[in-house]
């Protein structure tokens, strides 16, 4: 098996280190500290984490070569950033 790193790789890392960092220190929320919510929230970041990597899978799937594959997980991250942009 070949080991490729892509813009999905990192993310699912970045979202595994957010989760044990909310476990860790908790949650801050508009400068209330929850303690007891920082459990959910880090449970959350590791359902995204899984998502996120189950992308990446099905994204390795269709698009074998690794320069279309970084185009199109980069387009992906940028459109979900514009959409939860413009839903907040």
């Amino acid at each position: 098996m070949k080991l490729r790193l892509t813009p999905l790789n990192f993310a699912t890392a970045f979202l595994m280190v957010v989760a044990v960092y909310s476990w860790i220190y908790g949650v801050q929320i508009s400068g209330t500290h929850f303690k007891t919510m920082s459990t959910a929230v880090g449970w959350i970041f590791i359902l995204f984490a899984v998502v996120v990597s189950f992308m990446d899978i099905m994204f390795r799937n269709f698009f074998p070569a690794t320069k279309k594959l970084w185009i199109v997980e980069l387009s992906f991250i940028t459109l979900a950033a514009i959409i939860f942009l413009l839903v907040k």
